[in-house]
């Protein structure tokens, strides 16, 4: 009788000190082999023609860098945002100061060598190649930023209340706009560049007085819970309107500042075809293509989000080429699609969280090492920086609330669209960056604007509760507005 068939052991199995000889042994001969193959290529020679640089040169590793200021600036942001908002303040503001707290302000005048660990300087990298990457995820974030930014524009809302919140809007950049310029008859000698035109100057600081911040402004009025109230939809109409037309001033500025008077009139007829071939031709063959993927179930097609997402590129690199920001043709683009739109929904779900708290501190971390408060000592500075934050306050907060009150408006609504409209934070930043970038304004300027873009926003929420409680029988503070 045949025994039973037994199993097949696995190799080794009963001989395990097999597997561990041949390893050892492979190991050892793969190690005397190279070191044989070592011995014999020092040996040999390289002809002179073919010889390389020395590498003495000390190499910057760009990704470790860039990784160490990543990190440090999202948990410095994260840390300084809740702090702040425990005191009622958008936590922006506390990645805003983180940037800045690990710039030349603070760190680098109190620790060099650890900025220097973060962004090395000019003396150990003199190409600036990691400034420079910081400066590119910088860049990519501010892009789809203001697309996002674009998207959440409604175009409901404004017709809804076109009549008031045009008004109250372009009430709120002229004025300031004006003040602005004529601030910039006594600042300009005092911190401007001979190279730097006096209409450019003054075109450009009237242009950043008169932003508004839509993103922190509706952040304070959910916080508060006024978004449904009539301030909050007269407040959101407005500053949706103040921002095109704002980022239109400040195309115009840049447009005239970048070019000569002949080109800068072309830079401003291709900007001009641009929107035009974008609101008449792009917008409704994108409405019908969105209108295609609207009831389908499940997530959107990888070539739906990839076909956007090559657009918005695409967009914000055609009005780079003509002569305005790339954030430009992102922000456009985001504006014409429907921002009730499935598409619309799915790309601010999925790219929010990526771009606000990965790509956006390249930003704040780009800001801190630009801003230099040392800049703004003395006497004249600091009457300076004074003067141009009681401009940027006093011009916001008496162009909204006289139109509004003009328009029928009473006074606690009148005067709580002063202060939220004097909401600058991160939108303030980005047009500061476009003046240094281009030249218009230097670093002592730029500080001193990176002051007043804090201030105004540090100051919106008290002031707004103070309102608020000053008025307690107030009906546009009333949240049944939106369903009365």
């Amino acid at each position: 009788m045949n025994p039973a068939p037994t199993e097949s052991a696995a190799p080794g199995a009963e001989l395990p000190w097999r597997g561990t000889l041949w390893y050892v042994l492979i190991l050892v001969v793969a190690l005397l082999l190279f070191w044989w193959v070592c011995e014999r290529g020092e040996r040999l020679s390289v002809g002179a023609g073919t010889s390389s640089a020395p590498l003495t040169k000390e190499v910057v590793d760009v990704p470790h860098h860039l990784l160490a200021t990543m990190a440090v600036v999202i948990g410095l942001g994260f840390v300084l945002g809740r702090s702040l908002r425990w005191i009622g303040q958008p936590p922006v503001i506390g990645e805003v100061l983180a940037g800045i707290v690990l710039g030349p302000s603070l760190l680098g005048a109190i620790w060099p060598a650890g900025m220097d660990f973060l962004v090395p300087g000019r003396l150990t990298d003199p190409e600036g190649r990691v400034a420079s990457a910081v400066q590119g995820v910088a860049s990519l974030g501010l892009v789809l930023y203001m697309f996002l930014i674009g998207l959440e524009l409604n175009g409901a809302r404004l017709r809804r209340q076109v009549q008031s919140v045009v008004a109250i809007s372009h009430s709120s950049i002229v004025l300031p706009f004006i003040l602005g310029a004529i601030l910039a008859l006594w600042i300009y000698p005092l911190v401007s560049d001979p190279m730097v035109s006096f209409t450019g100057f003054a075109m450009f600081l009237g242009a950043a007085m008169s932003i508004t911040a839509f993103p922190i402004l509706a952040r304070i009025l959910t916080d508060r819970r006024l978004e449904k109230t009539e301030l909050g939809e007269i407040a959101l109409g407005c500053a949706a309107a103040d921002d095109v037309t704002a980022w239109c001033l400040l195309a115009l500025v840049v447009g005239v500042v970048r070019s000569q008077v002949a080109s800068a009139a072309w830079t401003l007829v291709l900007t001009m075809a641009f929107i035009a071939v974008m609101f008449l031709i792009v917008k409704p063959n994108l409405a019908r293509w969105i209108r295609r993927w609207e009831d389908r179930p499940g997530s959107l097609p990888v070539s739906v989000v990839s076909l956007t997402f090559v657009g918005l590129l695409v967009s914000a690199l055609v009005t780079h080429s003509i002569g305005i920001h790339a954030v430009f043709g992102a922000f456009l683009l985001g504006a014409i699609v429907p921002s009730d739109s499935r598409l619309a929904r799915d790309m601010n779900a999925t790219l929010r969280d990526p771009v606000i708290f990965l790509l956006l501190p390249a930003f704040f971390a780009s800001t801190g090492l630009r801003t230099e408060l040392g800049l703004v000592s003395g006497w004249e500075n600091i009457l300076v920086t004074c003067a141009i934050v009681i401009v940027a306050i006093a011009g916001k907060f008496l162009g909204a609330t006289l139109a509004c009150r003009a328009t029928g408006g009473s006074w606690g609504l009148s005067a709580s669209l002063g202060v939220l409209m004097n909401t600058r934070g991160l939108m303030e930043l980005i047009v500061l960056h476009i003046g240094l970038d281009l030249g218009i304004i230097g670093p002592k300027l730029f500080a001193m604007m990176v002051i007043m873009a804090i201030v105004t926003t540090l100051m919106t929420s008290p002031l707004l509760g103070i309102i608020v409680r000053s008025f307690p029988d107030e009906p546009a503070f009333r949240r049944d507005f939106a369903e009365s």
